[in-house]
C-alpha cells in the first residue's frame, strides 16, 4: 500500500495511490483520520485504510493531477538521522568506519514534501545533497530487539538529507544539528510504502540526480548497520513512536567529496530515486 498525504481545494487528506488514481480514504471510510500520524497511532489504522482502498468505488478515486502531494508525515515527533552508514561514503569522507551508529537529528520544521522548494540559505555556500532510505515507525517501543524490530516499522519513504557542510564541518566545534536542520532540509515522500510492498529493504537501488546529472548511485545492500540494528540501538536510549522517521544514511557521491566539489545552487532540481519506494523531486531556490 502506497499511502499519501494530499491537498485538494485547500483541504488536506489521506489517500492510497493506485494505478487508477488516488483513493480519498475519508470518502471511502468517513471514520478514518485526515493525517498520517493519527492513522499510524490507531491500532487498526493501516488495516482499515487497506480495506477502504480495496473496496473504494469510482466516486472515491481522484485523478493524480487533480491533487497536490505533500510530505506523507508533515508533523513527525522525531527525525533521527544516521551518519556514515555506507562503507564507501565513510571512505570518501576520510572518516573511519564507525564501530557503532553515528546519530544526529533534524527538527520537524525541516520537513517538506514532493515539489516543495529546498531553500539554499544565504548564510551557506556549501549546501549538499544526500539520498536516503527513510524508515517510518508504526508502533511504539523501547528496548526493541533486532528480532522484533520490523514489527515496529510501518513502512518506508524517500528522504533527502540536505546538509550545509560549512555549518556542519567548519564552524568552531562543528554544528551538525544546525548544519542539518535549516528549514526545508528534510524533503520526504512522495508516499509511505508499507512493509508488505518492500520484502527486503536492504536490496534497493538508490540514486540522486541533480539537474539531470546522476551523482549518487548505489544500493541499500551497502549499509553498514541494518535497519533492525539501527532500531535496536536507538531504542536503547529513546522511545520510538508512530510517525518517527529514521534517515538511514547516504551512499558515496556527495557534493563536498567531489573534485571539484558540487554544491546545490538556486535553479537546481534534485531527484531522489529508490527502487520500489518512489521518486522524490524538489527544486532549489534562494533562501
Amino acid at each position: 500500500m502506497r499511502l499519501v498525504t494530499f491537498e485538494q481545494n485547500g483541504s488536506s487528506r489521506l489517500g492510497v495511490e493506485r494505478a487508477d488514481g488516488i483513493v480519498d480514504l475519508r470518502a471511502a471510510d468517513p471514520g478514518l483520520p485526515d493525517d498520517m500520524l493519527s492513522l499510524l497511532e490507531a491500532n487498526t489504522g493501516l488495516a482499515r485504510a487497506r480495506a477502504a482502498a480495496a473496496t473504494a468505488g469510482a466516486e472515491a478515486v481522484l485523478a493524480l493531477e487533480s491533487v497536490r502531494l505533500r510530505a506523507p508525515i508533515r508533523n513527525p515527533r522525531k527525525v533521527i538521522c544516521v551518519g556514515l552508514n555506507y562503507r564507501d561514503h565513510a571512505i570518501e569522507s576520510n572518516m573511519p568506519i564507525p564501530p557503532e551508529p553515528v546519530l544526529f537529528s533534524k527538527f520537524s520544521s525541516a520537513v517538506i514534501g514532493p515539489g516543495d522548494n529546498i531553500e539554499i540559505p544565504s548564510v551557506s555556500t556549501e549546501t549538499d545533497y544526500e539520498c536516503e532510505l527513510v524508515v517510518v515507525i508504526g508502533r511504539r517501543g523501547r528496548h526493541i530487539s533486532r528480532d522484533d524490530a520490523y514489527a515496529h516499522v510501518a513502512g518506508y519513504t524517500c528522504g533527502h538529507d540536505v546538509s550545509a557542510r560549512d555549518w556542519q564541518l567548519k564552524k568552531p566545534g562543528g554544528q551538525w544539528l544546525l548544519g542539518k536542520t535549516f528549514d526545508s532540509f528534510a524533503p520526504i515522500g512522495p508516499a509511505l510504502v508499507t512493509t508488505d510492498e518492500i520484502p527486503d529493504p536492504h536490496t534497493l537501488g538508490i540514486r540522486t540526480v541533480v539537474s539531470g546529472e546522476l551523482l549518487q548511485n548505489s544500493n541499500t545492500n551497502q549499509l553498514i548497520f541494518s535497519i533492525p540494528e539501527l532500531i535496536a540501538y536507538i531504542s536503547q536510549v529513546i522511545t520510538l513512536e508512530p510517525g518517527d522517521l529514521i534517515f538511514t544514511g547516504t551512499p558515496p557521491g556527495v557534493g563536498f567529496a567531489r573534485k571539484p566539489p558540487r554544491f546545490l545552487q538556486p535553479g537546481d532540481w534534485v531527484e531522489i530515486q529508490i527502487d520500489g519506494v518512489g521518486n522524490l523531486r524538489n527544486p532549489c531556490v534562494a533562501g
